[in-house]
């Protein structure tokens, strides 16, 4: 649960770090360095924590599957990332393809955020649940 719950934390942040990059003026190119850290080194390790949790805590198959799911979607926002910059035309400017490509990654970014509330929701379920240990039958 405590992993999944930084996970989301750490998704939710990668908006306000890419809010950072974007509004940074002048542009240079460690504008999006906490993005990129983050994207690149803390999700994909919470990403795998949280999964192995899951596998330690016993889950069902299918919620140990849900928490690999982030680490898929991580992925790729990487090769999204890259594809979007490789696209640019020879001068370095923006091209209709790299935009489009940037524009799937941020789109990637909230289906990933959507899906990590659910790895949570699913984390949560457990302690939201009555114990049995007290009931007789």
């Amino acid at each position: 649960m405590i992993a999944s719950g930084a996970l989301l934390a750490a998704f939710a942040l990668q908006f306000v770090f890419a809010a950072v990059g974007a509004f940074t003026q002048p542009a240079e190119d460690g504008s999006y360095r906490l993005h990129s850290i983050t994207g690149m080194a803390v999700m994909p390790a919470l990403c795998l924590v949280t999964t192995l949790f899951a596998a330690l805590a016993r889950a069902p198959g299918r919620v140990i599957a849900l928490t690999l799911l982030p680490f898929g979607l991580v992925l790729l926002q990487v090769l999204l990332a890259t594809l979007a910059s490789a696209f640019t035309g020879p001068s370095g400017a923006s091209t209709p393809l790299g935009l489009t490509i940037g524009g799937l990654h941020a789109v990637n970014g909230i289906i990933a955020v959507h899906v990590v509330a659910g790895v949570l929701r699913e984390a949560l379920k457990p302690a939201a649940q009555p114990s049995m240990a007290g009931t007789s039958a």
